[in-house]
């Protein structure tokens, strides 16, 4: 497969990370991945999605180049088998046989592009870039709310009492008559919430319960 020329200074070249190319066509894969590393991506090539998926790792920020039609499972039961693993890898269909109903199936399972091949160089590079882009961002925000999580775990059920009532608005007084405790224990327990959570201050702590999607 070859590419119309291409000013590749216009591309933004961060954020790097992997891209797996799984399509069945040697020339295909060869050229994706000289295209692919020459703007500082780490490539990963394969012929079938049996081999993509025995070698795949769900940790990587990645994006997923996937051919449709190959032997063995098709680009679709790929998609279905990273589906049922809960696995949120965003994928670019390749075709050189695509049709519209095949297309819109897949995006509407989640693939974030269907591409003809040869895809235009000028709308999947920079898509490759924006979706890994997507993928470190959401790699932060899953790692923040796991942190707030975990500082909330740590809580009494006690604390936790107080904590429902903070977020809610109530002032001291109130939640010490909520809760038919003095004022000065409320105290107590808010200084020990703050410091759990490392918060400074009200915001703080409520940016915390809002990360961890916590109901209170």
């Amino acid at each position: 497969m070859s590419f119309p020329a291409f000013n590749f200074d216009n591309i933004r070249k961060e954020p790097l990370g992997t891209v797996y190319v799984v399509d069945d066509d040697v020339d295909v894969r060869d050229s994706m991945r000289r295209l692919l590393e020459s703007q500082g991506y780490r490539v990963e090539a394969y012929d079938s999605g049996e081999a993509f998926i025995a070698k795949y790792d769900p940790n990587a920020i990645a994006v997923l180049l996937l051919d449709q039609r190959m032997p063995g499972m098709t680009g679709t039961e790929v998609q279905d088998h990273l589906i049922a693993r809960k696995a949120t890898i965003p994928i670019i269909f390749m075709t050189g046989h695509g049709d519209v109903p095949m297309a819109v199936s897949t995006l509407k399972k989640g693939a974030a592009d269907f591409m003809q091949k040869p895809p235009q160089i000028e709308l999947l590079l920079p898509q490759i870039s924006r979706l890994l882009s997507e993928a470190r961002e959401q790699r932060v925000k899953s790692e923040r709310q796991s942190l707030n999580e975990a500082m909330l775990s740590k809580l009494t059920p006690r604390e936790q009492q107080v904590l429902e009532r903070i977020v809610a608005g109530r002032l001291n007084k109130q939640i010490a008559d909520d809760l038919g405790i003095s004022i000065k224990t409320v105290e107590a327990h808010r200084a020990s919430i703050m410091d759990k959570t490392n918060s400074g201050t009200v915001a703080d702590l409520m940016r915390v319960v809002m990360s961890a999607n916590k109901q209170i």
